[in-house]
């Protein structure tokens, strides 16, 4: 047992408190849950991209014995509301988002109709047993296809598949590119990606005595109890949200869908528990989506490789409807243009439009891995075209220590940051200088070895309330009881990020107690009388900021207490180690626990003071945080195949503060997992007709742990003046670095073959197909 103190709890590497239940299977995920007498509900979903509902009948399903209920969009009429939009901009076309479509669907998996059954085959079997009848309409899954004036609309209420532009521009552009030495330009694909959470989407829900409970894999419990309560209909205070254990969400599971109403809706109707859990190709089909971008940008390179402006237009694929913040990430690829980098001028374009594919979101990093990643392939044309290092021309550009707090042209205020110095240890972690000779001597062994860099920046926290789409505050409370053990309430969410474990060392360390005294509560909704969640690298920064005012308020009643035992002025009383001591006389002293006691009898209080050991602190932070890094790839490339073998992966991040450094590791761990499968195997592919095809792990490539090097890993430490624990994020930085860096490394292994320039995901047959195109194009007179 770790001792507390500040020197053992704040980055000390204290193991997860939430694994061993975890470990022995005992943990409870929404498909573990059983109540008396659950039926089960399973949703008939739109085979068809687009297309008119002609008819819905529901005869055979609801004459077969077990079946329930079976639900259509004539059913649920005036009885919800449809879903609500949540964190979006004004000037957005929000087209209204059925529970359950009536006349027409936009996108393969639109739920149709639902079935209530005893059990959940039985429910399935019903669901085949629904005839509809459809008209196949035109559709549109190509964003560039979506623009064209003849194009079929999603949307036919609005003029075009335009749902949102949105711009900005700062310094003399038009200036730096005239007097520029060099102009590069580039046009990248930022593919689409899913989630994969481990643990699909999936729910259960209880109405009892006029109350409703729901428990949802879900990210954000207090915005699914106010989503729910509108869409059907119920006072807020009559809906209660549970997360359970939560397998994975990685911003996925940020909103809310039809899924949950439909089931909430079945079981208010019913009056017994319904469990909706959907399979991975639902899930696949169904669930928020990520990226699909395409970035055209130009930089203005002067002789020196130092750039004078950028110029970016962004092309987003919104998909069918906006759901929750879908429009936000181009807008933040935006607000990240310039990333690292000391660049004086910049304009920003985008234009997002709505094609016939289940909606996009955001997804671990949302929005900032295609901001870094077309600035990344941008940093490595232009070393190309000025014909210098790569890791020279970052270093030209970066800014500075002292420059802190900059402004960037795109008006984000960065906190702070030491860009030079992660470039550095990670240039030294990989041995530069002597990679660069192996790769030399490989090519005359007729081996292709490549290095690709990434150095980045990004924002977490979601930053203060006023300036973001949606709720950038956090609660916290932290109670002492009479027994001395500590109580801590949080609005965030931890589904996987050790937070548990974190809080507990927040306050074990401020507290002077041991861990094992700290509970920590979260993700009910009848417990946590507020909350926003876990998502956006913001669950220490906000949330555990929350929790350390908290208990400084919390010490500072119980220093009156204690003077008043003490009989002493509050002022000479001082907190350390789980003491209250008079200042200069430390044999006068009162245990944590003592005080506690007393804060419940009453009978020693400070006149005017409430009985209880307890605060309440709603943290709303000033600004962002910025996280930093720099990661370096190494691969091999066999030409024979185009098959690409990732040798190592190097990464030295900024977080600011670390409270746990396995905590980092692991979130770091796995957004490397992330990123590399973006750069290398994963898509979300539909053809031309708006049909997936790749809606099962047979058919979407995600990482396997023999496909990953052991990645090697430091990290610097910068602390943020945003908030007290001086803390950044660190739960997306792997998803962001790495996918340029692993893409720069492959492409610097092909450049004896002319290789300028790939698209994600680099399968093997898009490798070989490039070498064999720049071979051909080389032989050409």
């Amino acid at each position: 047992m770790l001792m507390p103190g500040i020197a053992s709890l704040i980055g000390a590497e204290v193991r997860r408190r939430e694994d061993p239940a975890l470990i022995k299977g005992a943990g409870r995920f929404v498909d573990d849950l059983v109540l008396p007498r659950t039926a089960f509900m399973t949703v008939l979903r739109s085979p068809h991209a687009h297309a008119r509902v002609l008819s819905v009948d529901t005869a055979a399903a609801a004459a077969l014995p077990g079946v329930l209920h079976v639900l259509t969009a004539t059913d649920i009429e005036g009885q919800v509301e449809p879903e609500p939009a949540i964190g979006l901009p004004p000037a957005a076309r929000r087209p209204r988002r059925p529970l359950l479509a009536r006349e027409v669907v936009r996108y393969v998996g639109e739920p149709v109709a639902a079935v209530v059954a005893d059990d959940r085959y039985l429910a399935a079997d019903a669901c085949e047993a629904i005839q509809v009848e459809y008209e196949p309409l035109p559709a549109v899954s190509d964003p560039e296809a979506a623009l064209a004036p003849d194009a079929p609309r999603v949307h036919p209420e609005f003029p075009d598949n335009v749902a949102l532009t949105w711009a900005w521009s700062q310094g003399d552009v038009e200036g730096a590119f005239a007097r520029a030495d060099t102009v590069v330009r580039l046009r990248l694909v930022n593919q689409r990606l899913a989630g994969v959470a481990l643990e699909p989407r999936g729910c259960l829900a209880e109405y009892r005595a006029g109350a409703l409970t729901v428990w949802a894999g879900t990210q954000t419990p207090h915005r699914l109890r106010s989503g729910l309560a509108q869409i059907l209909r119920l006072p807020e205070p009559a809906v209660r949200v549970i997360a359970p254990d939560v397998g994975g969400g990685f911003g996925c599971k940020i909103g809310f869908y039809a899924d949950e109403a439909l089931c909430a809706f079945a079981a208010v109707g019913l009056g017994r528990p319904v469990k909706l859990v959907l399979t991975r190709r639902e899930d696949f089909l169904t669930t928020t989506q990520a990226r699909g971008q395409v970035n055209e940008v130009e930089a203005a390179v002067a002789a020196d490789g130092t750039v004078l402006a950028l110029r970016c237009r962004t092309l987003a694929d919104l998909g069918a409807y906006l759901e929750v913040l879908t429009p936000y990430p181009g807008m933040l690829t935006g607000r990240l243009l310039t990333g690292p980098y000391r660049i004086p001028a910049a304009r920003y374009e985008l234009t997002s439009v709505f094609t016939n594919r289940m909606a996009t979101a955001p997804y671990r990093g949302a929005g900032r891995p295609e901001a870094t990643y077309l600035l990344e392939r941008t940093m490595d044309e232009i070393a190309r075209a000025r014909d210098l290092d790569p890791a020279e021309v970052r270093r030209r550009n970066l800014i500075q220590p002292e420059e802190f707090p900059y402004t960037a042209p795109s008006g984000l205020v960065y906190d702070s940051g030491r860009y030079e110095a992660a470039l550095d240890g990670a240039l030294t972690l990989v041995d530069y200088k002597r990679f660069r000779d192996a790769q030399r001597r490989a090519r005359n062994e007729g081996r292709y070895l490549g290095i690709g860099f990434s150095t980045f920046m990004e924002t977490a926290g979601v930053g203060p309330s006023k300036t973001t789409p949606i709720l950038g505050w956090e609660s916290g409370t932290v109670r002492v009881e009479p027994s001395g053990k500590i109580t801590v309430l949080t609005g965030a969410s931890p589904h996987g990020q050790g937070l548990e474990t974190a809080f507990a060392q927040i306050v074990a360390d401020r507290l002077g107690a041991p861990m094992e005294d700290v509970a920590v509560l979260h993700g009910d909704t009848a417990v946590v009388a507020a909350g926003v969640g876990t998502f956006g690298s913001r669950s220490i920064s906000v949330g555990g900021s929350a929790i350390a005012s908290a208990v400084e308020k919390v010490l500072d009643k119980g220093r009156r207490i204690a003077a008043t035992l003490l009989e002493a002025a509050a002022e000479d009383v001082v907190f350390d180690q789980g003491r209250f001591a008079v200042r200069g006389a430390p044999g006068r002293a009162v245990t944590l626990a003592e005080v506690a006691a007393a804060a419940y009898a009453g009978k020693a209080l400070p006149a005017g003071m409430e009985p209880g050991l307890e605060a309440t602190t709603v943290w709303d932070p000033p600004n962002f945080t910025f996280p930093s890094g720099t990661h370096v790839a190494v691969v091999e490339v066999d030409p024979d195949s185009g098959a690409v073998r990732l040798l190592r992966l190097v990464g030295v991040d900024d977080c600011g503060r670390v409270i746990n450094p396995l905590l980092v590791e692991g979130q770091i761990h796995g957004g490397l997992a992330q990123g590399i499968g973006q750069a290398l195997w994963e898509e979300m592919r539909y053809d031309a007709a708006g049909q997936c095809l790749t809606a099962s792990l047979m058919d979407y490539a995600t990482a396997k742990s023999d496909m990953l090097p052991l990645f090697e890993l430091d990290r610097i430490e910068t602390p943020s003046p945003v908030n007290p624990l001086g803390a950044k994020g660190c739960g997306e930085a792997g998803a962001i670095g790495s996918p340029p860096a692993v893409v720069n490394a492959v492409i610097d292994a092909l450049t004896p073959f002319g290789v300028t320039h790939l698209d994600m995901p680099l399968t093997p047959a898009r490798v070989w197909a490039a070498i064999q195109q720049a071979q051909c194009q080389r032989r050409l007179p």
